[in-house]
């Protein structure tokens, strides 16, 4: 379903893939460090291999059937060491930039979002048993469980989000036969704010699917017609919701939507998309603005959706389906998400309101779901399409007062900031930047800001020192970088070898 090259030499040819990248949309700059990436799985799948070879008592290639690429041998035949059917395909799966709409998505409402040029690089053959095995490239963890309903992942560890993956896969897909061996490389600040546990769902699933032609399942075909659908789907693997008939179960803890699916599946390079969601639909493309790049701040604080930031982060959506719940109550209506409850009536958002006033809660309660629903008015109904009429128009001076209360909203209704992400962002504007903002689900993780390309490197040094200078408790985590809009998610095949 997504993109597909073709890889005509080798997964260590580095020039080569430096290339194919190139051409399926990140910039030289960023296709060269990714090219390392893919050479780091496959040296990974390439242990993995002569480990299994050596298991079978020589520690050779054992002789086989020698099959093509995207096959598996039958059970009990001896495995070669990187015969045909084990040359690895690759996916490419980038985290992603929420330019405007923070916490629009599992409310019914829109976002403006792009892929950021740094992701998961990830290879996969696959097994001729149930077990997947995957591992970590840069850092040699490793996990191995089976494709199975009944897993039961760890909370707080990166196998909870394979793990996941497998087990509702084997619920929705029963009897998926072919485990695989998946190394994956990723550049992605982990727990940033960019979504790479969401990036590395996308990464998994697709690995898994391909091998399994998990797209022929008639289960599959009946609720997946294309790109946003598949986003609407694996939204729901993560956050443990129904898709259609595909059965919901517990998911990997938190309670999402769908604004990063949908980002690294379906967005082009050179562009930021629009998208509504509650469902999932396409509303416009803008283009970059020429001359113009992301810079990237990581500010070091952790937003991992674990123990207490995950409680924060579930807080900031269950206040959101509350305030609906309570509208229903009241009005006996079955508006589901407050994009369609605002939308039902000219008067409806101040109904929503005075309901939430006069529901008899706790003062702090009534509090706290006053001002996410105002929040969800101010970026959802007013700043976020003014926002991208001004960045369509590449009207900066406009953008930047915009999104500076969009910021501000975030800090004193939504409550998802920290010291970090409020002075990275007012240090950014400081230094020049058109526009700055946090994104993603907040309590920690990174601000972009909107600069000129040809200042960037400038503006990079100046933005961390200013930043260190009055955290340096995060210099070990820290990080800065440019982006432009880059691609999607796509598939790299390799030519039969």
């Amino acid at each position: 379903m997504i993109p597909r090259y073709t890889l005509k030499g080798r997964w260590d040819d580095l020039n080569g893939l430096k290339q194919l990248l190139i051409e399926a949309g990140l910039s030289p700059s960023a296709a060269e460090p990714k090219a390392v990436l893919f050479a780091q799985a496959y040296q990974m799948l390439c242990s993995r291999a002569e480990e299994s070879a050596g298991a079978l008592g020589e520690g050779k290639a054992a002789e086989g059937a020698r099959l093509s690429p995207g096959s598996v041998p039958q059970l009990g035949t001896p495995k070669p060491v990187l015969a045909d059917w084990q040359i690895p395909s690759g996916f490419y799966v980038p985290g992603r930039i929420e330019v405007f709409g923070k916490h629009n998505d599992y409310a019914g409402g829109a976002s403006m979002v792009t892929p950021v040029e740094r992701g998961f690089c990830l290879l996969v053959v696959p097994r001729p048993d149930r077990q997947v095995w995957v591992a970590d490239a840069r850092t040699g963890q490793a996990i191995q469980f089976p494709l199975a309903p009944d897993l039961q992942p760890t909370v707080g560890h990166w196998s909870n989000y394979p793990m996941t993956v497998a087990r509702r896969m084997a619920r929705n897909f029963p009897g998926l036969e072919r485990g695989a061996n998946i190394a994956f490389a990723s550049d992605l600040p982990p727990a940033a704010g960019m979504s790479s546990s969401s990036a590395l769902v996308v990464a998994i699933f697709l690995a898994l699917a391909e091998v399994n032609q998990v797209w022929s399942r008639s289960e599959f075909q009946r609720e997946v017609h294309n790109l946003v659908d598949l986003a609407g789907y694996l939204a729901t693997v993560e956050n443990g919701q129904s898709f259609g008939s595909l059965a919901g179960d517990k998911g990997v803890g938190t309670f999402g939507g769908s604004e990063d699916h949908t980002a690294m599946l379906n967005c082009r390079a050179g562009l930021l998309s629009e998208y509504a969601y509650c469902p999932v639909r396409f509303l416009r493309s803008v283009p970059m603005p020429p001359g113009y790049v992301f810079a990237l701040g990581v500010s070091g604080v952790v937003a991992e959706k674990t123990g207490a930031a995950l409680e924060k982060y579930n807080r900031a959506s269950g206040l959101a389906y509350r305030a609906a719940e309570l509208w229903r109550q009241a009005t006996g209506s079955t508006e589901p998400h407050l994009a369609a409850i605002v939308h039902s009536s000219p008067d409806a958002a101040d109904r929503l309101l005075q309901i939430i006033r006069s529901a008899g809660l706790a003062p702090q309660e009534t509090e706290a779901l006053l001002k996410r629903v105002q929040q969800f008015l101010l970026e959802n109904e007013q700043l976020r399409p003014a926002e991208g009429d001004a960045l369509a128009r590449c009207d900066m001076e406009a953008l930047g007062p915009l999104v500076d209360r969009s910021q501000k909203a975030s800090e004193e209704l939504l409550g998802n900031q920290v010291p970090e992400t409020i002075r990275l962002s007012a240090i950014a504007r400081a230094e020049g930047a058109a526009a700055a903002c946090a994104f993603g689900a907040g309590f920690g993780g990174s601000v972009w800001a909107l600069i000129r390309e040809e200042h960037a490197e400038d503006f990079l040094c100046r933005w961390k020192s200013r930043y260190l200078a009055e955290f340096p408790q995060h210099a070990e985590r820290a990080e800065f970088f440019s982006s432009s809009a880059g691609p999607a998610a796509f598939q790299i095949l390799p030519s039969h070898i």
